[in-house]
């Protein structure tokens, strides 16, 4: 994979003129992004700025981040509110962490009393996950095959991770499998709309290639989809994020071109600080996550 600072600036720009196009903005907002987009063609450190970039599994990628996932990220305080006051509807059950990463779920749900299970695939993550919660049951696995019995669960919690995960069909079935008649499922993700912006963990590796942990980008519909074909219900579905303004404002200086492409680590945000105000137009109010709750059907 490459990636193409310029093509990502000219894509913010592009984006800032479709929705121009639609009435957002006036004819002056159009001359200005066009005039950014002839001097950004004319900037010569942009020609050769491109790096290659290798595909990274889940389990390989979360070794690396694992030392540093919990903090700081932004995209915790987005779920866990929302989560919260779903779990605060909820009495005290059995209840599975899936894809738990470092047990931050897992907190929650045993403050909630639930009685918890935690499954990952990061053994590197699981190590996390058990200093963070000592009391709690952790094991290896897979999203796909679960190592949990049939009608085990009453509550199901799976958290920015099944935009890791190329179809959503079988997760979705294995969560139906392992839920009992009436269960709950909870999930979040990264937003479809952010995933196309390139919302997507990077990391370096040992030799110091350049990679990003694989992920799919699923449409809205597909979540839906996924949940109705093995039974689940739609309870609730929430997109939180989207500030009306995007990221940046046309207050923002704008950074020189030249010499402040930013560590390729902080791609693509630190490039979006480079075009603020294209950058808040593209992104105005885009969710930068979809939260779901689900429920399996009662026993008739």
């Amino acid at each position: 994979m490459n990636q193409n600072p310029l093509a990502y600036l000219l894509g913010l720009q592009g984006t800032a003129l479709l929705r121009s196009f639609t009435g957002e903005h006036e004819r002056e907002f159009v001359d200005a992004r066009i005039g950014e987009i002839r001097k950004l063609l004319d900037d010569e450190t942009l020609a050769d700025a491109a790096v290659d970039v290798v595909p990274v599994s889940t389990v390989d990628g979360y070794q690396i981040w694992s030392s540093t996932y919990d903090g700081p990220n932004s995209a915790f305080d987005l779920d866990e509110p929302v989560v919260r006051e779903i779990l605060g509807r909820m009495p005290a059950c059995v209840a599975l962490d899936a894809a738990c990463g470092t047990g931050r779920m897992t907190a929650l749900l045993t403050e909630h009393g639930h009685r918890t299970i935690g499954v990952d695939s990061s053994p590197d993550m699981l190590t996390r996950a058990r200093e963070r919660v000592p009391s709690g049951d952790f094991c290896l696995g897979d999203l796909r095959a679960l190592p949990v019995a049939d009608d085990a669960m009453d509550l199901v919690v799976c958290s920015l991770a099944l935009t890791h995960v190329s179809e959503l069909g079988p997760v979705m079935a294995e969560f139906a499998r392992v839920l009992r008649p009436g269960g709950h499922l909870v999930t979040s993700d990264i937003h479809p709309e952010w995933v196309a912006r390139g919302s997507i963990p990077s990391v370096r590796l040992a030799d110091g290639q350049r990679g990003q942990l694989e992920t799919c980008r699923h449409l809205v519909g597909d979540y839906v989809r996924a949940a109705l074909a093995v039974g689940l219900q739609v309870r609730r579905c929430e997109e939180p994020g989207g500030r009306p303004e995007g990221r940046g404002t046309s207050d923002d200086p704008a950074r020189s071109l030249t010499t402040e492409l930013g560590p390729w680590e902080d791609w693509p945000w630190c490039l979006m600080d480079l075009v603020p105000e294209a950058a808040a137009a593209a992104n105005a109010a885009v969710p930068t996550e979809i939260i779901w709750h689900f429920q399996a059907p009662a026993r008739a």
